[in-house]
């Protein structure tokens, strides 16, 4: 998550139903596949603002304070998450998508430059083949769309 989302995420998180400190975070949580759990020194003063702002309510519930949104919540949930173009945690597995495709580019790059730097002339030559063919594949991919 990018910092600055929590707020986005706490209200669309409470969109979907009423729930306490722990378990909005153990929602957020799982939302991004356990890639992101927001600590409580974000969501608690987070929430308590929400609350002094009219876009959530709290209530005391088997001794634990449930918050709970407002229309007022929805509204601002909903412009935030239009705005951002799907909720936080789509935004962050898109991300998260990204970063394994450079992850993934920066690997073949250093295992190419190993062969390049260390390998015979036929290594080079085999790596050479296998990245045009991966290029060539990766494209067939676009094409079979």
């Amino acid at each position: 998550m990018r910092r600055g989302q929590i707020r986005t995420a706490l209200l669309a998180v409470l969109v979907e139903e009423p729930g306490h400190g722990y378990d909005v975070m153990q929602k957020l949580e799982d939302k991004t596949g356990g890639a992101w759990r927001p600590s409580p020194g974000s969501v608690y003063p987070t929430l308590q603002l929400l609350e002094d702002e009219g876009l959530v309510r709290s209530s005391e519930r088997d001794g634990k304070r449930v918050f709970e949104i407002t229309d007022a919540g929805r509204a601002e949930a909903d412009a935030r998450v239009a705005e951002a173009g799907g909720p936080p945690w789509d935004v962050a597995a898109e991300g998260a998508r990204r970063r394994d495709v450079v992850q993934a580019i920066r690997g073949l790059h250093v295992a190419f430059r190993q062969i390049a730097e260390a390998g015979d002339a036929e290594q080079v030559d085999r790596a050479i083949a296998i990245v045009t063919d991966a290029r060539r594949q990766l494209y067939q991919i676009l094409a079979s769309d």
